[in-house]
């Protein structure tokens, strides 16, 4: 497995702002982990949401926690198309000019004007898994993902470097599907 890289699966999800989580749910109200995740620091929460646009909604789409300075929704093209709402792809952070939609909570709703987006596909690697594969942070690789009969290639695969990052490439649920990515699975970086 020395050129290959973890491929998890990065289901919708939304990150939220202190200001937000008080008026999702409530006054001092703070986000309980419910499951450390790969990335260190990060976790999933024991809170849900409800997503809600104009043409559906999703119940119970799980936080992802701590804090954020803004609010931002990740989901999948599909997701999207099930709210009817844009959700352009784009990097995590980059959310100025993105969909809208409603967030749902037991005290409260919020309305986000901006925040919705499909994730782009990524690869977290500290600087030492970085220079071992060969990459540079914001270097775009394709990466090919072998499975029993789905076996494919994704292009556009943003590689983020920091030493707070552990390794592992990101992709979304329709993006799993195409490929059969479920379980333990790898990819290899192809140039």
């Amino acid at each position: 497995m020395e050129n290959k890289v973890l491929v998890e699966t990065s289901a919708r999800h939304v990150h939220l702002s202190e200001k937000d989580i008080e008026i999702l749910f409530g006054k001092g109200a703070e986000l309980h982990e419910k499951k450390a995740l790969s990335q260190p620091g990060q976790f999933a929460c024991e809170e849900r949401v409800t997503l809600v646009g104009p043409k559906k909604s999703i119940p119970g789409v799980i936080i992802l926690g701590p804090a954020r300075p803004a609010t931002q929704v990740e989901v999948s093209l599909t997701d999207a198309r099930t709210l009817g709402v844009s959700a352009p792809v784009r990097e995590s952070g980059d959310i100025e000019g993105s969909g809208a939609c409603k967030i749902v909570g037991p005290a409260g709703e919020v309305e986000i004007e901006c925040g919705v987006i499909a994730a782009k596909r990524h690869i977290h690697f500290t600087p030492e898994d970085a220079e071992k594969f060969g990459v540079s942070d914001k270097e775009i690789v394709s990466v090919k993902i072998d499975s029993d009969g789905r076996s494919a290639v994704f292009g556009d695969v943003v590689v983020r470097v920091s030493p707070k990052f552990a390794a592992a490439m990101h992709i979304d649920t329709d993006e799993a599907n195409a490929a059969c990515a479920f379980g333990q699975c790898y990819g290899e970086i192809v140039k």
